[in-house]
C-alpha cells in the first residue's frame, strides 16, 4: 500500500513538472519570435519534436511489453501501453492505418492553433496567453453539443465565470480586445477541436505514435507557410537555438511522454487539474525570465480563469 502511493505521488509529480515544462515554453515562444518568424519557429520546433518522440515511442512500448507480462488480475484488460489501451481487437495494420490518418488530422489542426498562438504571443504578455489558451479545457465541453452530448450545469457556469475574467484580463479601455489577445482566443478554439479529433482517433491507434505523426505534419505544413511568407536563415534559426530547442525537445518530447505514462494510473479529474496549472506557471515564467506584469485587474480576471477552468474539470455528482 505504501508503495503504491508512492508510485502515485511520483506520477503526480511528473504531472506537476509536465504542467511546468508547459508553462515555461510560452517564455520560450516569446522569445523565439525575436529571431525568427512564426511559421519558421514552429516547423523547427515540430521537426524536432517529432524525432523525439520516435525513441520515446520504442521505450514506451517496451515498458509496455515489461508490465503486460505481469497483468494485473483484476483488470486483465489493461496493458503497459499507455497508447494501445482499448486496441486489442483491432489488427496491427488497422492501427497503423488509423494511426497515420489521425496523426495528419491532429497535426493540421495543431499548425493552425500554434501558429495563432505563436503570433498571438508575440503581441500579448506570456501570462496572459497562458490563461487565455487554457480556456479550451471550457471550451471543448460546449463544443461538444455539436456531437450531440450533454453539457453538465457545472461547464455553463464555468462559462459564464471565464467570460466576466477574460473581460477583465482581455477588454481594453473604449471597449476593445488586444490583437494579441484575440489570437490566442481563437488558438484555444483551434486546440478546442484538435482535441476532439484526438479523442476521436486515440482509441483507435497508439497515442504516442499519432502525436510523433502529428508533430511532423505540423512541421512540414509550417515548413511550406514559412517557405511563402517568411525569410528563413540559418543564421537566424542558430540564433534562436535555446527557445527552438526547448519548444521542441522539452515542450513536445519530454513533456508528452511525461503525461503519457504518468497519467496511465492518476485519476483523469486530479490529472487534468494538475495540467491545467500550466496557465499558473506560463504567468509566473513570464513574471520571473521577461519581467512581465499583469494589472490589478487582469490578475483577478487570471483568478476567474483559473477559477472557472478548475470548476469545468470537478466531475459531476451522480443523481440518486
Amino acid at each position: 500500500m505504501e508503495q503504491s502511493r508512492t508510485g502515485s505521488a511520483g506520477r503526480k509529480g511528473m504531472l506537476l513538472l509536465t504542467a511546468l515544462i508547459w508553462g515555461v515554453a510560452f517564455v520560450a515562444q516569446s522569445e523565439g519570435m525575436n529571431y525568427v518568424g512564426g511559421f519558421t519557429f514552429n516547423c523547427c520546433r515540430f521537426l524536432i519534436g517529432g524525432a523525439v518522440l520516435i525513441p520515446c515511442i520504442f521505450f514506451l512500448r517496451r515498458l509496455g511489453g515489461d508490465q503486460r507480462s505481469g497483468e494485473d488480475p483484476q483488470d486483465p484488460g489493461r496493458t503497459g501501453n499507455a497508447g494501445n489501451v482499448g486496441n486489442a481487437g483491432k489488427t496491427e495494420k488497422e492501427q497503423r492505418r488509423m494511426a497515420v490518418l489521425g496523426g495528419i488530422c491532429c497535426g493540421i489542426f495543431l499548425c493552425a492553433s500554434s501558429s495563432l498562438q505563436q503570433f498571438g504571443i508575440a503581441q500579448t504578455t506570456v501570462g496572459k496567453a497562458g490563461f487565455i489558451t487554457a480556456l479550451y479545457i471550457v471550451i471543448v465541453p460546449v463544443l461538444g453539443l455539436f456531437l450531440k452530448k450533454r453539457v453538465p450545469l457545472t461547464v455553463w457556469i464555468s462559462v459564464a465565470i471565464a467570460a466576466v475574467g477574460m473581460y477583465l484580463l482581455c477588454i481594453q479601455e473604449g471597449f476593445s480586445i488586444g490583437r494579441g489577445d484575440f489570437l490566442v482566443f481563437l488558438c484555444a478554439i483551434g486546440f478546442s477541436l484538435h482535441i476532439l479529433v484526438i479523442d476521436y482517433f486515440s482509441p483507435k491507434a497508439d497515442g504516442v505514435v499519432i502525436s510523433c505523426i502529428q508533430f511532423f505534419t505540423a512541421g512540414v505544413i509550417s515548413g511550406v507557410l514559412m517557405l511563402i511568407f517568411e525569410e528563413p536563415s540559418w543564421s537566424a534559426v542558430a540564433a534562436a537555438w535555446a527557445p527552438v530547442l526547448y519548444a521542441g525537445i522539452f515542450s513536445c518530447g519530454v513533456a508528452y511522454t511525461l503525461q503519457v505514462v504518468a497519467q496511465k494510473d492518476v485519476d483523469p479529474t486530479v490529472a487534468s487539474l494538475l495540467l491545467s496549472l500550466e496557465s499558473v506557471f506560463s504567468l509566473l515564467a513570464g513574471w520571473v525570465l521577461l519581467g512581465q506584469r499583469l494589472s490589478a485587474k487582469e490578475l483577478f480576471g487570471c483568478v476567474l480563469v483559473f477559477a472557472a477552468i478548475v470548476l469545468a474539470q470537478l466531475p459531476e455528482r451522480k443523481r440518486a
